[in-house]
């Protein structure tokens, strides 16, 4: 069930950084085109930056679902294949801890307990934690970062995700991407 629910959030990931990555290139051409034509647009810059990271966080998540993140296989390579197994498990176990330690970590961050504490009164949250999360706006846009900076949940809940649905599958790991003709 688990594997269920994983796989269909790294669809809606690949799907949604499939969608930025046309907002990418599209933001890339406006650039160009009112650049060319003596009237940049200063803030497209920034919109297209902030995009690409939203496309990239997501796509990595989807990517560890998949078992296609980057990886230094050449001690796994020379295993036999219980130990490959056994490796496997290691890593995710060591994507599982890294995905736990940013969930907490973004939820230290954002800390909505404080903010709920403070009646969603961003000034009164200020003045009692002293984070500013909140009310810092990006630099041409005029966005609050903090929903810039919302990726970063998004990104640990479904690292988090796919690596419990990794740990908890006890099948030899598989790779879900393209094969390869030799």
């Amino acid at each position: 069930m688990l594997t269920r629910i994983s796989r269909f959030w790294a669809r809606i990931e690949l799907s949604a950084a499939a969608i930025l990555a046309v907002g990418v290139t599209l933001l890339i051409l406006l650039n160009v085109v009112t650049r060319t034509a003596g009237a940049p647009i200063y803030w497209v810059d920034e919109a297209a930056i902030y995009t690409m990271v939203w496309m990239t966080f997501l796509g990595a998540s989807a990517a560890i679902q998949m078992r296609q993140q980057v990886a230094i296989t050449i001690l796994t390579d020379a295993l036999p294949e219980g130990a490959k197994r056994v490796a496997a498990k290691l890593v995710d176990l060591a994507v599982f801890v890294f995905a736990a330690a940013m969930l907490w970590f973004c939820w230290r961050w954002f800390n909505p307990l404080a903010l709920a504490q403070n009646g969603w009164d961003v000034m009164a949250f200020q003045g009692s934690t002293f984070n500013f999360i909140y009310a810092e706006p990006t630099s041409t846009l005029g966005v609050s970062k903090w929903v810039i900076w919302l990726v970063m949940p998004i990104f640990s809940a479904g690292v988090f995700l796919h690596a419990t649905a990794h740990l908890l599958n006890f099948a030899p790991p598989e790779s879900h991407g393209p094969e390869v003709a030799t």
